[in-house]
């Protein structure tokens, strides 16, 4: 490969990163959850915790602590309130 292919083609594959493929509804949960939360580095995580359960329930349990002020990191709270209980135990594997 000639190295303005390469160039180009390291460009191309830049722009795709950026765009988001979202073909699920839970990958856009996770996305959301992501959001709320403000942990976009943990998107992916989000994704498959929408997937594995309930995606109303996670929503819920994240906007509940989104808008408590008083807690800093809030991706490892909701992961703590997540794991602790607070949902439907049966999807945990």
């Amino acid at each position: 490969m000639n190295e303005s292919v390469q160039k180009d083609y390291l460009e191309s594959l830049k722009q795709r990163k950026k765009e988001s493929h979202v073909y699920k509804k839970y990958q856009m949960t996770g996305l959301m959850l992501a959001e709320i939360l403000s942990d976009n580095a943990h998107k992916a995580l989000y994704i498959k915790l929408a997937k594995e359960h309930d995606e109303e329930k996670l929503i819920r349990l994240a906007r509940d602590i989104a808008e408590k002020k008083n807690v800093r990191n809030k991706g490892a709270y909701f992961m703590k309130m997540l794991f602790d209980g607070t949902t439907d135990s049966s999807h945990h594997q």
